[in-house]
């Protein structure tokens, strides 16, 4: 079914955030040791990440194959109109 509408586009926007805040997490936990002071438990914090990127990539993947995005339609990419005001003075 074709989708085409603001909800569509944010809940995919929302899943695609979701995911690249796990995978840059997650990127900090693997390469270096910059959060690890704050974590004891640093595996519960990797596995917390994990689902988070599971979750949001299964949802996203959902959307896609149930609901075909025509375009982005969202409120951030209308275009802007202009105004226009003959002969009034402002101030």
């Amino acid at each position: 079914m074709i989708v085409n509408n603001n909800l569509v586009n944010a809940a995919k926007k929302k899943y695609e955030a979701q995911i690249e805040e796990a995978l840059a997490t997650l990127h900090i936990y693997f390469t270096g040791s910059v959060g690890i002071g704050e974590h004891p438990d640093l595996l519960t914090e990797v596995d917390k990440y994990v689902e988070l990127l599971e979750s949001a990539s299964g949802k996203l993947e959902a959307l896609n194959k149930y609901f075909i995005i025509d375009d982005d339609k969202s409120v951030l990419h209308k275009p802007k109109k202009e105004l226009i005001v003959d002969n009034i003075e402002v101030g």
